[in-house]
């Protein structure tokens, strides 16, 4: 047998965990949607409510809701997603385990749970109904904090498993 052949069950997995993956997605999305009554109306006054605000104690300029404080169903939509999509690549790092894939799709899989619990979090911590501008831009600062994080994540067990071998 060549290579290519003895690939091709571990690049069928994976393919299977991408469709199932959209699928989830797609799931999630709607569910969400049929149970936050109004979404697209609150996603649509979020939009128009964008505006140019200066960052706190600075004199940068970016995007902001002029009125942080005014989507508390929003910004619990986003924290309901977070939060089931982490528990769903919870199941996905468990089953690349059960099934064997690559080192790097567990580590890829890892730092997603990572990102997504951790988003999760501070949406809940940083967007609750007293959110102000200065709240905004901090919640904006620990998403970039957390990315790293979760890179640093998938760097951490890529390097231990590449120092086991």
């Amino acid at each position: 047998m060549n290579k290519s052949s003895q690939d091709f069950p571990h690049k069928h997995k994976e393919s299977i965990f991408g469709a199932v993956s959209a699928g989830v997605f797609f799931v999630v999305i709607g569910a969400i949607f049929v149970t936050t009554p109004d979404l697209f109306d609150k996603i649509i006054a979020f939009f128009q409510d964008l505006d140019i605000v200066r960052v706190p104690n600075t004199e940068i300029l970016l995007p902001a809701p002029a009125s942080p404080g005014d989507h508390p169903v929003l910004y619990s939509a986003v924290e309901q997603f977070s939060f089931i999509w982490s528990l769903y690549q919870l199941v996905i790092l468990a089953l690349r385990f059960a099934v064997g894939s690559p080192l790097n799709k567990k580590a890829e899989t890892l730092s997603n749970v990572v990102f997504w619990f951790g988003s999760s979090y501070l949406i809940r911590t940083f967007l609750g109904e007293s959110t102000s501008v200065t709240t905004w831009f901090q919640f904006w600062s620990a998403i970039i904090i957390l990315v790293g994080v979760s890179l640093l994540a998938r760097a951490a067990i890529s390097a231990v498993a590449r120092a086991l071998k």
